[in-house]
């Protein structure tokens, strides 16, 4: 019982600490690639320490739903989290829940963060929630049908035991099914971390914008939790992707020797993915809105072309 505590507390630690540090990646990288000299790898804490530190101004037309969204938004971001194997192919709280309590817990934030946007009444806002729900009626069920392709091989939802499944089976990834699954996963995650071409996050176009609409009227540490919850997501999707189709180096157990060397092939692999998603947006322009759900569309079905093979060549 305390060493589960213990790994929790380590875990919890880790995420919060590692997420931003991520985002601080992606925007050095980008910049680099695009020849800029651009923000600092440690901008993100320094954004986060600023933002903690000032003070609010809450809309007068806002009701007890534009107070809750933050801390909703992040403590339900953070318990997905500990859904899902990061260093040890034992999840802190996997046995409470697998991937659709993953899904259903990041669908509790951004409905809440939907409501949250529409709350002060602002017309931006409800422009972004309008579109932030338009984009995850879709999004979600390919991410479902993504991961459930990963769950069918090893008989269960629960993310611990399928990345435990996976690490006895070697050049898993070159089967079509799992191929198909991960390019409609990595579709989600640029979809859902608002990355170019479906979103730029540094925008601040009131035409253009999804999750920056939505969190006009935050400020303060209400803005530091929500900025701090977008940064858990994307480590969250970012890990299910390098850890469910990419298992190796998963420690089978908290020693420290086995938490050191996963611990340093987990963030290789969050590396390599960052560089991936950076190459993906600096080679394409942002998307014209209407034309958003259509990619959202290839990814659905590059899923259920994953679910059906996966039948396909079992039996």
């Amino acid at each position: 019982m305390i060493g589960q505590a213990l790994s929790i507390v380590f875990h919890v630690a880790f995420v919060l600490m590692l997420a931003p540090l991520v985002t601080g990646f992606n925007r050095t990288l980008k910049a680099r690639v695009q020849t800029r000299r651009g923000p600092g790898l440690l901008q993100p804490y320094r954004d986060l320490y600023k933002l903690l530190r000032k003070g609010m101004v809450i809309p007068d037309t806002a009701s007890w739903i534009f107070t809750a969204t933050p801390f909703v938004l992040f403590v339900s971001t953070l318990l997905a989290s500990l859904l899902i194997p990061t260093i040890s192919a034992n999840a802190p709280l996997s046995m409470y829940g697998g991937v659709l309590a993953v899904v259903y817990l990041l669908a509790l934030g951004r409905f809440f963060l939907a409501l949250g946007g529409l709350d002060t009444g602002s017309s931006f806002g409800g422009l972004g929630s309008s579109r932030e729900m338009t984009i995850s009626a879709i999004a979600e069920p390919a991410l479902m049908l993504a991961v459930f392709t990963v769950a069918i091989g090893a008989g269960s939802t629960n993310l611990s035991i399928v990345a435990q499944s996976a690490l006895g089976q070697s050049w898993r990834f070159l089967a079509p099914s799992q191929m198909l699954a991960f390019a409609a996963l990595f579709i989600v995650l640029i979809a859902e971390t608002g990355r170019i071409p479906v979103d730029n996050p540094a925008t601040h176009l009131e035409l253009t914008m999804i999750h920056e609409a939505m969190i006009l009227e935050y400020s303060g540490p209400y803005l530091a939790l929500i900025e701090w919850a977008a940064a858990l997501k994307q480590l969250v999707l970012m890990t299910i992707l390098v850890n469910v189709f990419f298992p190796f180096g998963l420690s089978p157990d908290w020693s420290p020797g086995a938490v050191l060397f996963s611990l340093a092939l987990f963030i290789l692999k969050l590396l390599m993915l960052a560089i991936v998603v950076v190459v993906v947006e600096v080679s394409n322009a942002k998307m014209r809105l209407f034309r958003v759900p259509e990619l959202l569309a290839i990814a659905f079905v590059l899923g259920a072309l994953a679910l059906v093979s996966t039948f396909l060549f079992q039996g």
